[in-house]
């Protein structure tokens, strides 16, 4: 844990960079927060319809936030910068036999960007981000903390603290650039601690600040999280929140192009809803 909290602040997006998307108005040209979250939401899409773990969706999610708090990226440019990080974060967290080939990637993203395009880009990319594609990302955490709670739970309860439900609201999350101002840990914990108070598992308070302690999160922040994550997943679950779209990938994959793809990654998954407990 101590090596994971120093290493994360070393691959933080610039949180000023991260306030002037933010602040930006929508002129048809220049950047903005709503863009890079409908980015975020292709780039999942993308995740579910290759299977990828959501450790690759994390990772690119850091890679795009971190060259976007940077540099100033005109929206024609979007789609490209945002298939470079994917592509580069599934190159770093994938095995080698699921990677897909760069022209399968850009067939099925629907984009009009050559493969050399998207290899210059990468480059840039990866100039910009100093070369850095480890990143300690709140994936990473949300796991920790997570194995560490469930051995303090009973067989009986442990039911009751669904990983696969917290992984699954931590995406919901990434698709709202105002995480990504938050570090990975405290958005990891936040996640959990609301989890655990909603489970009603009272017998997880003490664990859950012990690693609040160690993990240097004051109340104050993880407060401030919880309600911002808290009202996040509430709008996702209602109609207020426009979902991620497996849909619109499954139409462009006729069958000719479907025996093309190598068959180890053509797969189609459901839209990501947040699973129920057994109660």
């Amino acid at each position: 844990l101590p090596a994971m909290l120093e290493q994360e602040l070393r691959a933080q997006p610039r949180a000023a960079g991260l306030r002037l998307l933010e602040a930006a108005h929508d002129n048809g040209l220049r950047m903005t927060a709503r863009l890079r979250d409908f980015e975020v939401k292709d780039l999942l899409s993308l995740t579910q319809f290759f299977g990828f773990h959501t450790e690759t969706f994390s990772l690119a999610v850091n890679f795009l936030d971190r060259f976007l708090s940077k540099m100033k990226v005109q929206r024609k440019h979007l789609g490209c910068v945002g298939l470079s990080c994917f592509y580069l974060a599934v190159k770093a967290s994938e095995e080698e036999r699921n990677v897909p080939l760069a022209t399968d990637l850009i067939r099925i993203s629907q984009y009009r960007f050559t493969v050399s395009d998207m290899m210059r880009m990468e480059k840039i990319i990866l100039e910009k981000l100093c070369w850095k594609v480890k990143a300690v990302t709140a994936f990473q955490f949300l796991q920790l903390y997570h194995s560490f709670i469930y051995e303090n739970l009973s067989c009986e309860r442990r039911k009751y603290l669904n990983f696969e439900r917290l992984e699954t609201q931590l995406k919901v999350c990434h698709c709202r650039i105002v995480f990504s101002k938050a570090k990975p840990s405290v958005l990891a914990l936040s996640i959990l601690a609301l989890e655990i108070e909603e489970q009603k598992l009272l017998e997880l308070i003490e664990p859950l600040e012990f690693l609040q302690l160690h993990s240097k999160i004051s109340n104050r922040e993880l407060t401030f999280w919880k309600e911002l994550v808290l009202k996040c997943l509430t709008e996702y679950s209602s109609n207020k929140c426009s979902k991620p779209n497996v849909q619109k990938l499954k139409w462009i994959v006729s069958r000719r192009t479907a025996r093309q793809l190598k068959h180890s990654y053509y797969r189609i998954t459901h839209l990501p809803t947040i699973p129920e407990n057994t109660s």
